[in-house]
């Protein structure tokens, strides 16, 4: 589930879009994370903590 996810915000990253926002840290002359990248990894992170906590507690 993790690739998948990985897989998938990989994408979507690098996907142009139609209201992606200004760019909010510039990586190279011509690439850079724009304001709906942040969004995106900062869902794929909420989405690889509840994947933690769902395998920790399937352990116990």
């Amino acid at each position: 589930m993790a690739a998948v996810l990985t897989g998938f915000v990989g994408l979507l990253l690098n996907g142009t879009y139609r209201f992606e926002g200004p760019v909010v840290v510039r990586v190279t002359p011509t690439h850079g994370l724009h304001a709906g990248d942040v969004l995106l990894l900062l869902g794929w992170l909420a989405a690889m903590l509840a994947l933690t906590a769902l395998v920790r507690s399937r352990r116990n």
